[in-house]
């Protein structure tokens, strides 16, 4: 099945079904209604500095991954005038990033260029289909123990990926695993190349230095300028001399724009490459809603979450088509962006063009920078990544959220990010489910039940509950593990035969299936025994889903009140009644 000939089928249905249900709304249309010429010049001015300072990353972070600067350019290019145009922040700038870095290594590795282009593709759809079905705010709520676990372990990949053109070791074909790598490293520390040490740490200094001298001057842009001059005049003033540069690694780079080219899926290959396409859509989904998030604080706009992810998708949709590799959000560019003035997506767009017209006239110059200082640059990435203080802050936390955190880098470092962000999720959903059974109580009542208690009425209206009739009250959601204790609870109490049951639920915001057939087996089970199930203060999304699953007509629609004294009214009335008959039973003779 060729994909560039089902792409656009594939949009119009997607639009037909979804309907007016699509929350779509590009900023920058509503920012052109009110656009004025003084904005417009600001807009310009943070998209040339932009542009500027996305240079050198895009270079590094295309190298990194394993593609050519070229294409970490045209990336930079296409993805960020996409994520601009299309996306639901104003301020956004997207482009490669370094935590899809070791991802792309990766996914080249075992599966080559064209099975990253597929799953960039898949991973552009599955992006957009968030933003279909609405979950932008939902992403939001992923714990940040977990991003912080494998941002910090994809901090310390990029790190470990470096250490050869830092050093000028001039190894080949080293291992993607994380420990071997090191033992390869270590193996090969006399192999130390002085001339590319020297580069990478005046680049280095360079860098760290720039921001106390001036803060609009990106030290990342002013490193490459001045250790490429720097290394190109020691090469041909010294023999001694010489350190790899992109150019003896890549050759000359092309300075036009790649045609569009096509790729053919297959179930197969989806099969194969589902995981890393979900990797990627998940780690983009969180790093552009985490930079927009950001972008909020500082601006006071508001980011429209399922537009964003939508405008991610498009954007990782188109790039493959021109070999480029996955795009998000940036963080650091997009502040870069908000502190030079930009307000609209005008502002990225300008950034876009700034990189196509150094991509266009100024390519050839690429090939003169030195790898070590592109080490150097990304090391600084890595290092600003890596968010040490707020893992410190984090072992200050709960046990529970070490241990996450703790796990989450663990798995990113040792492993991949792909098991990584999949024990991440499952682990939020653990911790998530965990912390909700814990908040959620079952109360048991005899005798006398206060009907304000855990309400901030004034008035407290004590109710006399007769004997034979217990109250058990379920303070909040009723899903399967509460369900579980819920069941665990009954058969404990059926040791003492009751003659009604009152399940209180004015607390239960929810139930879920487990629930549900629970509290099925629970009416059925006391039915057989003669005793009575009486529930009350049912919400009327829980009452739908219990109607929904016959539980009105199996207990009878006077069973179901609406508040809990008309529920021991009725409940005293049955037990009386059952009282009644026992006295009148003659004994057998």
């Amino acid at each position: 099945m060729s994909i560039m000939s089902k792409t656009g089928s594939a949009g119009a249905a997607a639009k037909s079904v979804a309907g007016k249900a699509i929350d779509f709304h590009p900023k920058l249309f509503s920012a052109l209604r009110h656009y004025t010429p003084e904005r417009l010049k600001a807009d310009i001015i943070a998209g040339i500095v932009v542009g500027i300072v996305a240079l050198p990353l895009a270079i590094a972070f295309g190298i990194a991954s394993g593609v050519s600067p070229t294409i970490g350019l045209i990336t930079a290019i296409i993805g960020g005038f996409m994520v601009s145009f299309f996306g639901g922040n104003s301020v956004q700038i997207g482009g490669p990033t370094g935590a899809f870095i070791v991802i792309v290594y990766n996914i080249i590795a075992q599966f080559g260029l064209h099975g990253l282009a597929i799953a960039t593709f898949m991973a552009g759809v599955l992006l957009v289909l968030m933003g279909l079905f609405r979950l932008g705010t939902i992403i939001k709520f992923i714990p940040y123990p977990i991003v912080v676990g494998f941002t910090a372990g994809i901090a310390l990949t990029i790190f470990s990926t470096q250490i050869n053109d830092f050093f000028g070791l001039g190894l080949r074909d080293i291992p993607g695993q994380f420990i071997p790598k090191w033992g390869l490293y270590f193996r090969s520390l006399g192999n130390i190349s002085p001339a590319a040490l020297v580069t990478s740490l005046v680049a280095l200094l360079i860098i760290v230095l720039m921001p106390k001298i001036s803060k609009r001057l990106p030290g990342a842009l002013i490193a490459i300028i001045v250790v490429t001059a720097a290394s190109y005049f020691m090469d041909m003033c010294f023999d001694w001399y010489h350190v790899e540069t992109i150019g003896d690694r890549f050759g000359t780079m092309a300075t036009d724009i790649p045609t569009p080219h096509g790729f053919t899926l297959s179930m197969a290959t989806i099969n194969m490459l589902l995981p890393s396409a979900f990797t990627i859509a998940v780690l983009g989904a969180i790093e552009s809603l985490l930079s927009a998030t950001v972008a909020d604080g500082v601006t006071g706009s508001r980011t429209n979450s399922n537009t964003e992810l939508i405008g991610q998708g498009i954007a990782n949709i188109t790039v493959p088509f021109f070999g480029g590799i996955p795009v998000t959000g940036a963080i650091a560019r997009t502040m870069t962006n908000i502190t030079n003035g930009g307000r609209t997506p005008v502002a990225g767009i300008v950034h876009a063009l700034v990189l196509l017209l150094i991509f266009l006239f100024a390519m050839p110059l690429i090939n003169y920078v030195p790898l070590a200082c592109l080490a150097s640059v990304l090391m600084v990435v890595a290092y600003n990544m890596s968010g040490w203080r707020t893992i410190v802050g984090i072992f200050h936390a709960p046990k529970s959220d070490i241990s996450v955190l703790v796990v989450t880098f663990l798995l990113t470092v040792i492993f991949d990010l792909t098991i990584a962000i999949e024990m991440g999720l499952l682990l939020a959903v653990v911790l998530f489910m965990r912390r909700v059974m814990e908040n959620t109580e079952i109360k048991v009542y005899s005798e006398q039940l206060d009907v304000a208690e855990g309400t901030d009425l004034a008035n407290h209206e004590v109710l006399d509950v007769a004997k034979g009739v217990s109250i058990y009250e379920i303070d909040g959601p009723f899903f399967f593990g509460v369900a579980t204790r819920f069941d665990e609870l009954m058969r404990t109490a059926m040791q003492t035969k009751p003659v009604v049951r009152i399940i209180r639920m004015r607390k239960v915001s929810f139930i879920d299936a487990t629930g549900i057939h629970n509290l099925e087996i629970l009416i059925k089970s006391s039915q057989s025994e003669g005793i009575h199930v009486v529930l009350s203060g049912v919400k009327p999304n829980v009452r739908a889903s219990l109607e929904h699953a016959g539980i009105d007509r199996m207990l009878g629609e006077d069973h179901i009140c609406d508040h809990i004294s008309v529920a021991v009214v009725m409940a005293n009335r049955i037990a009386a009644a059952a009282d009644e008959g026992c006295r009148f039973v003659q004994p057998a003779s």
